[in-house]
This record gives structure tokens, sequence and C-alpha cells, in this order.
């Protein structure tokens, strides 16, 4: 009898996977392994180590990693992987988890405005581009009870006052940060960061409904392994945030920090930040085309009932202007 061996045998072992299949298998472990590391850096994105600047730009870029999802998953599907897909979906799912609660409007649940409320407007007007006070007029123009600016020289500062001080009869100014009201300002004094800098304030807004502490903030800037005074200047102003004996606080000003930073965490424990009445991110810099929200409006102690971001002047970041309920 004869015995007619296999193809594979008879060429003297057995057969190689093809070509095309073993690129497919490499493919599904990549794009599985980006899938799953991306599902955890999204949830531990706080524990990535800050080296060389590493942790502060992950948690900036945050939001952004979204857009590597589809990406990940057309690679999956090329691989015809089930495996990929499905640890390329999780990741996507857990992006939905942790961004999806911030970007829904908040026109769909936000409070109905009462006959008591507190409208504040701010922005960095970058010292030296001369249109302090055209970003002042605009600001003024909302209707805001309470305008703060930041970045401020000397040129700037007056430019803004001879708008803001006809409007507004009642204001505190120090080193880069200034703010006007309609309402009595008591008790205003520089805040101490604890890096000597006067880029902060801290004052009470006598409402007719009571006081409302009020803090004005122009933190550090934050680059690449160099962002430790901003640091310093947040978490300084956390524990200011924690005696504060108000029942209602509002803190407002350039931060330069994104909404997803760990360096945010003092704060946050203390106030909280609404969603865009719009929805979506908020982002506020730069101006041009904003890729980070910078620029916040946090607050305790009362309802939102609007919170947006406006261009205004020429500064290279956008204005927020936020409504609160008093009562």
């Amino acid at each position: 009898m004869t015995v007619i061996a296999p193809p594979e045998l008879a060429a003297g072992g057995p057969a190689r996977p093809q070509p095309a299949r073993r690129r497919r298998v490499g493919l599904a472990r990549f794009t599985a392994l980006l899938g799953a590391a991306l599902a955890l850096v999204l949830v531990f994105h706080a524990l990535v180590p800050d080296v060389a600047g590493l942790g502060l730009i992950v948690d900036t870029a945050l939001p952004w990693l979204g857009l590597v999802v589809p990406l990940l998953l057309v690679g999956a599907f090329v691989a015809r992987s089930r495996a990929a897909i499905a640890t390329v979906v999780l990741a996507a799912v857990v992006w939905c988890l942790v961004f999806v609660p911030s970007v829904v409007p908040l026109s769909w649940t936000a409070a109905s405005a009462t006959d008591s409320q507190l409208t504040v407007a701010s922005q960095n007007v970058e010292a030296g581009s001369g249109t302090a006070a055209d970003s002042a007029a605009a600001l003024a123009a909302t209707g805001a009870d309470v305008v703060a600016l930041q970045e401020m020289d000397a040129e700037s500062r007056e430019a803004a006052g001879s708008v803001l001080d006809e409007v507004y009869p009642h204001r505190y100014g120090v080193g880069t940060v200034g703010v006007w009201s309609v309402f009595p300002i008591e008790n205003a004094q520089m805040l101490d960061l604890g890096l000597g800098w006067k880029r902060g304030l801290a004052a009470d807004l006598e409402t007719p409904s009571g006081p409302v502490s009020i803090y004005v903030v122009h933190a550090a800037s934050a680059r690449p392994a160099a962002s430790g005074e901003r640091d310093v200047m947040l978490a300084n102003l956390g524990e200011h945030l924690a005696r504060d004996e108000n029942a209602r606080v509002v803190a407002i000003g350039d931060f330069n920090a994104g909404s997803s930073d760990r360096a945010l965490r003092d704060v946050t424990a203390q106030l909280t930040e609404a969603n865009q009445t719009g929805g979506g991110f908020g982002f506020t810099w730069p101006a041009v085309a904003p890729v980070v929200r910078l620029d916040h409006v946090f607050q305790r102690g009362m309802e939102v009932v609007s919170n947006t971001t406006t261009q205004v002047g020429g500064g290279d970041h956008l204005a927020v202007v936020a409504t609160l309920n008093l009562e």
C-alpha cells in the first residue's frame, strides 16, 4: 500500500503560518495591549509618576485619549480578533464612564433661575496684549455682578479700570489679579499661596442674600517637568478653602490646570464645577483653538444656572461666565 504524506510533511516539516496570518496575530496582540493600557490609564492616571512631566502630560491629554479608540477598533477588526475587539470596547466604555457625565449639557438639568442670583465673569487678559479694556467692556456687557481678571500688569490694570470703575463701585486688586463688584467687598486681602507671589486674592461679597466668599486665582504656569510652583499654589488654595467658614464660596480664575489634572484634587475636594450649559468640555486655552480648560468657576453652597465660555478681547484665554442662585 502506498501512503501519500501530507504536503507539509513531504516538504520536511509542519506548515508555517501564512505571513498575513502572522501579521493579524501581531496586530491583535498590539491593539489588545494598547486597549488594556488605555483603560488602565483612564482610571488610574493619577498614579502615573510625574517623571519628566509625564504625569502632567497624561492628565492634560486625558480627554483626548478617546480619539485613540476608533483607531484601535479599526486595528482589532482588521486583525479579526474577538479578544482585541472586546478589549478596545472596554476602553471605550471606560472613557465614556469617566467623561460623558462631565460633558452632558447643564441645560438638561440646571436649576431654574431665582430672583437672587450671582453672575461671575473671569478672564486671563494676557499682559501685553493691549486688549484688557476690550475684555473688560465685553465682560461688563454680559451683565456680570462680579468681574475678575488675571495676568494684569500696570498698563492692563489701568485700562481695565478705566472701563470697569464706572460700572462697578467696589474693587480690589493685588499683583496680577483684580476683582470688580456691584456688591460691597469686605475683608479683602492678598491670598498667600506659599510662594510669596501676588497672584491670588480672597474677599467676602456682601450680597443681599448674605456673604459669599470669593477667591480669584492666577496660578503659576505648568510645563512638563516644571509644574512644582503651580502644584504648591493649588495645594495651599485647597487648605484655604477647607478653612473657609462661609456656606457659599466661589473660586474663579486661571488655575493653569486642566479639569482632569491631579493638581486640582485639593480644590475639588472642597468645591465643584458645573458642566457647560451647552455641553462639551469647555476648553479655554489657547483661545484660537482651545484644547484644555485652564480657567474655572468652582463653587459650593449655590445652584449653578448657567456656565459658559466666550471669546472676548484679544488675550490667549477664553473668558468663563457663570450664573448661580444665591437662594
